[in-house]
């Protein structure tokens, strides 16, 4: 009996961590994509576009923000530079701290 309970908290724990992980990638895509939105000037009239930006200034928590992120620059296309700069630098963080969280959260190898 204890040996399916065991296997039944790895399976669990294999799972939240691939849930972790996955989310922290998704997340990490969303960010990277938004910033190629604001690099390539993407309409934001259109719906898709408004929808990812949106979306990526939902899961930028703040720190990693266009308008008050880690660096803020100014002058020529400094929009830009704040979107790929922060949002990039956020992305990196998500699957940085992701990956970790899902390493803890795992079962490892027994």
């Amino acid at each position: 009996m204890a040996g399916k309970t065991a296997a039944g908290v790895r399976r669990v724990r294999t799972l939240l961590a691939q849930l972790v992980w996955t989310a922290a990638v998704v997340v990490a895509a969303v960010l990277a994509v938004g910033a190629l939105l604001v690099a390539i000037g993407a309409n934001t009239e259109n719906d898709l576009v408004r929808f990812v930006l949106d979306l990526a200034d939902g899961v930028d928590l703040g720190v990693f923000s266009r308008e008050n992120g880690i660096r803020q620059f100014g002058g020529d296309n400094a929009e830009v530079k704040n979107a790929l700069f922060n949002w990039g630098l956020g992305a990196v963080a998500y699957l940085v701290v992701g990956r970790v969280v899902a390493r803890l959260v795992s079962p490892g190898k027994a």
